[in-house]
């Protein structure tokens, strides 16, 4: 080939007006995944209006003029019902009613009740992978009797009856949070629920990561940084991490919606958050002695987890989906 035939050749695509392919990297092709799949940015939405509302929780109360711990006596009426349509107390003022008996407002409890949630949920996610992610590593990468205590470990911390031992530890580990860090009431209680779902939620992510070591640890990437003196830490924290982010996100998305669950759950049989700090389960809890004259207290805390809990599932399908088009839903 000349030099002007290659001259033509490399002025060709300028004159055509390709410019070049630009390349994308595995996050941008999985958001532009998950832009396109309308229930997974739904969801998104709602999850980003959660946390926005129990975030600026405390600004919504106040623009609005009400407080969730504060009575309204004067709207209650005969039998400890609230006043107006449906026995739900539900005016310009209070747009969700009040709690019968006491008068609370509910869309203030409501907005609290998120902070709560999403608090807890999160930090006992965040907790959860860190224990599994790092159980996980050790006992896949080292292998030996190594891998097979921390599997025995696994075992046994997943044959606990998790629901009776809340219940039953409870009074023993909050007092003993109390003795050693001075936490008492629902300061207590929150960090106790936060453990709680650490210690019993790592080993499902660990034996995950174990078996995805397992398979990586015989690639050809670890075994050239094995051969230039690479340390353990580095191969797991360089080489081993970042080829586990996938399902580590897709799990840590689904237990999320999981942990919103259990706290609700917990407060519902009234070993998580008590008063006054409110919490959705506690107002379930509180609403099933009114559910046949006032439903909206009933219905109004339930269709908000419901929401919250079903976002979380949806997304968590859909991250899956772009993260791993392989494995996606037929």
């Amino acid at each position: 080939m000349t030099v002007a035939s290659q001259a033509v050749d490399a002025e060709a695509p300028a004159a055509s007006g390709v410019t070049g392919i630009a390349g994308r990297s595995p996050s941008q092709i999985a958001w532009a995944r998950l832009k396109r799949d309308k229930v997974g940015m739904l969801s998104l939405t709602v999850i980003v209006l959660t946390v926005v509302i129990a975030v600026f929780a405390p600004l919504i109360a106040r623009l609005l003029g009400l407080d969730p711990l504060e009575p309204h006596s004067d709207l209650i009426g005969d039998g400890g019902l609230p006043k107006g349509p449906l026995h739900s107390g539900i005016s310009f003022e209070h747009p969700l009613g009040v709690e019968p008996g006491i008068g609370r407002d509910i869309l203030t409890r409501l907005l609290y009740g998120a902070r709560i949630s999403l608090l807890v949920a999160g930090l006992g996610t965040l907790l959860t992978v860190v224990l599994g992610v790092t159980i996980g590593l050790i006992a896949g990468y080292v292998g030996g009797r190594t891998d097979r205590l921390l599997g025995r470990l696994m075992d046994l911390v997943l044959s606990f009856p998790q629901l009776i031992l809340l219940i039953s530890l409870s009074p023993i580990i909050l007092q003993l949070l109390g003795d050693k860090l001075g936490l008492t009431g629902n300061a207590a209680r929150i960090t106790y629920l936060i453990l709680v779902f650490g210690i019993f939620g790592w080993p499902y992510l660990a034996r995950i990561v174990r078996g995805q070591v397992l398979t990586l640890r015989e690639r050809e990437f670890i075994e050239a940084a094995v051969s230039v003196g690479a340390s353990t830490p580095r191969i797991l924290v360089k080489e081993m991490l970042p080829n586990l982010w996938v399902p580590i996100i897709v799990y840590a998305s689904l237990l999320l919606p999981t942990y919103i669950s259990a706290e609700a759950a917990l407060s519902f049989l009234g070993v998580g958050i008590g008063e006054p700090t409110p919490t959705w389960g506690k107002m379930l809890a509180d609403s099933v002695a009114y559910y046949t004259v006032d439903p909206l207290y009933l219905f109004i805390p339930g269709t908000a987890l419901l929401i919250v809990v079903l976002a979380f599932n949806l997304l968590g399908d859909s991250v899956r989906d772009a993260l791993d088009p392989r494995a996606g839903r037929s």
